[in-house]
């Protein structure tokens, strides 16, 4: 049988496979979402992800991590919990010899409350019928950058706080996705804080 793979689709890193394993909750964004998804983040910051960080809190097989690599970004954390696809990701990275690239194997969860850095942008992508993003939700403003972004996707259509403000949407037969503009007043996330 043939092995699954997608690829990177712009970038440095441009046509890379990477292989997608067989493991409980993965769910890679498809190619064309992501494309879509870059596209958008190209126009907002005007081409440069040079002076960018970027954490994947659900890594899996680390295709949003690598494709901002790929473009340029600073940093990038990726962070999953499956030992099998964290070594995946790191022969990936060893072979496309992307130093700006690191590797959590752990618990989402326990980086965003414990993380001491922040990010301009936060890909939330987690395994789907989990409820991931009420959990996630209210620790997301301690690891943005003012004004730093979010991209979430989700086998439903996605609430967001009103700490972030909507920048671009789409859906597929499959998934919502979105990204998001941090966008707090201390009031808001004040708010927010007392909503949890």
């Amino acid at each position: 049988m043939r092995k699954h793979t997608i690829r990177i689709v712009g970038g440095d890193y441009r046509r890379t496979q990477i292989p997608v394993i067989d493991a409980p909750g993965l769910r890679p964004t498809s190619d064309r979402v992501r494309e879509t998804v870059f596209n958008w983040l190209q126009h907002i910051w005007s081409g440069d992800f040079s002076q960018r960080s970027c954490l994947d809190l659900f890594a899996g097989t680390g295709a949003l991590g690598f494709e901002a690599a790929s473009r340029g970004a600073q940093f990038v954390q990726l962070v999953e919990q499956s030992p099998v696809a964290a070594k995946n990701l790191k022969t990936l990275r060893d072979k496309l010899q992307a130093t700006q690239v690191r590797i959590h194997v752990g618990d989402a969860m326990h980086v965003l409350q414990r993380s001491q850095m922040r990010y301009d942008l936060v890909f939330v992508d987690p395994p789907f019928g989990a409820h991931w993003l009420d959990k996630v939700w209210p620790h997301l403003n301690q690891v943005l950058v003012n004004n730093g972004l979010i991209y979430v996707e989700s086998e439903a259509a996605i609430n967001l706080p009103e700490q972030f403000e909507l920048l671009r949407s789409g859906k597929t037969a499959h998934a919502h996705f979105l990204l998001a503009q941090f966008a707090a007043t201390q009031e808001k996330v004040n708010n927010a804080n007392n909503d949890t």
